[in-house]
């Protein structure tokens, strides 16, 4: 790859300054999930067994630019001392003059937390003296926070200013590896599923996979945008009325393209938006289905399920993001459950199977599945922004190999 990696370093006895992405679930002050530290584990071991002294830097929430004590690394600290089996220091502050005094302390094979980043409002305005005290002395930066590198932010992209040699961890380069490297010439036939409840969300990334993709399946709300631009009845059901005219223009463009865009064939209807409420499945819409007046689509139908199951396991290439229906309850989640079953079959047929980030992680995690898929993506915003095309700062920053 292009950009410098943690396995060109040699870290023996420097300090190297790591972002990592600590964001975690917290819930009365406990950690609910430590996926996230769990995905740093690798590079932080490495930088350890190569004599790193190493100092991790981190934002967690949104604290309003000063210390607020629900929003402290400390949790963060003592789950990954248990992890590594180590002791793991957490510095009272990511600057100033009692951070530099335990960083000027580490010995090789030591590791120190700064802070909550966040702490401070210079650090999302990118503050270039900010920047320059959180680089310190450190010889080396390693940017493994691939959630936060479509931020240019003084953790992310600022200090690279002010450290000479800014390399990407083992967790960021797998997520440019599978959403970049992969689908420059994907093995096809190449399946793009959108899910989520807005087609404005996903627009640019939408029009970036039409370009590579064979067929692109649209699902969840934002495919009752579509069905309401075709003229359906869509029933109580969530759509974005401003964005008709882009809906057809997308289905447009796909027919230019020679591109298939696949829609629910039927739709899963509900009078209440609530656990246990009743459902059925429309008619297939090209034989007179709509959502019934006072009723609001919330997941796949039947029908649309087996079409969607039929060509994702044709694929040899599968992007999944954003889900189909509402998962999160159970009545609503039979789309989604096939969906995603469906993708870790494609993936046991062959086919690399890639999980976008978003709710559509939260799903694959919710139904066991997460072992059955070729990549998860760790980062939301940070996914999109690359499968659209975008350079992300936090890469864009860090030195050519």
């Amino acid at each position: 790859m292009s950009k410098l990696s943690i396995l060109d370093l040699d870290v023996t006895s420097k300090e190297v300054l790591m972002r990592v992405d600590f964001n975690v679930p917290l819930k009365d002050g406990s950690i609910t999930d430590d996926t996230r530290i769990q995905a740093a584990i690798p590079s932080i071991q490495h930088l350890i067994a190569g004599g790193a002294k190493l100092v991790l830097c981190s934002h967690l929430g949104r604290p309003k630019g000063g210390p607020d004590a629900q929003y402290s690394l400390a949790p963060v600290a003592a789950r990954l001392g248990k992890i590594l089996g180590q002791g793991v220091r957490l510095a009272p502050d990511c600057v100033g003059e009692e951070a530099a005094t335990l960083r000027a302390a580490l010995q090789p094979g030591d590791v120190l937390i700064l802070e909550n980043t966040r702490f401070h409002a210079e650090e999302e305005a990118n503050d270039a003296a900010f920047a320059e005290q959180l680089a310190g002395s450190a010889e080396i930066f390693v940017n493994d926070a691939f959630g936060t590198a479509h931020r240019a932010h003084a953790s992310t992209e600022g200090v690279t200013h002010f450290i000479a040699t800014n390399a990407m961890g083992f967790l960021m380069a797998r997520e440019l590896k599978y959403l970049q490297q992969e689908l420059e010439t994907p093995a096809r036939p190449f399946v793009v599923i959108m899910g989520g409840s807005k087609v404005s969300d996903k627009i640019q990334v939408i029009m970036s996979l039409l370009e590579k993709a064979d067929t692109l399946i649209i699902g969840g709300a934002m495919a009752f945008t579509f069905f309401k631009a075709l003229g359906y009845e869509v029933g109580e059901s969530r759509v974005e009325t401003d964005k008709l005219a882009l809906a057809l223009e997308i289905l447009a463009r796909a027919k230019q393209l020679g591109k298939t865009i696949l829609l629910p064939a039927d739709t899963r209807e509900t009078d209440k938006f609530e656990d246990g409420a009743q459902t059925r499945c429309t008619q297939r819409y090209l034989q007179g289905g709509a959502i019934t007046a006072g009723w609001m689509g919330i997941d796949a139908g039947d029908i649309a399920i087996q079409e969607f199951r039929e060509v994702i396991l044709k694929a040899k290439t599968v992007i999944w993001n954003g889900p189909v229906g509402v998962f999160e309850i159970e009545n609503f989640a039979k789309g989604t459950r096939a969906v995603a079953q469906a993708v870790a079959d494609a993936t046991d047929l062959g086919a690399v199977t890639i999980i976008g980030g978003g709710d559509s992680v939260t799903a694959v995690n919710q139904f066991g599945l997460e072992d059955q898929m070729t990549f998860i993506s760790t980062g939301g915003g940070a996914s999109l922004e690359l499968l659209e095309g975008k350079v992300l700062p936090g890469v864009a920053a860090l030195s050519e190999a």
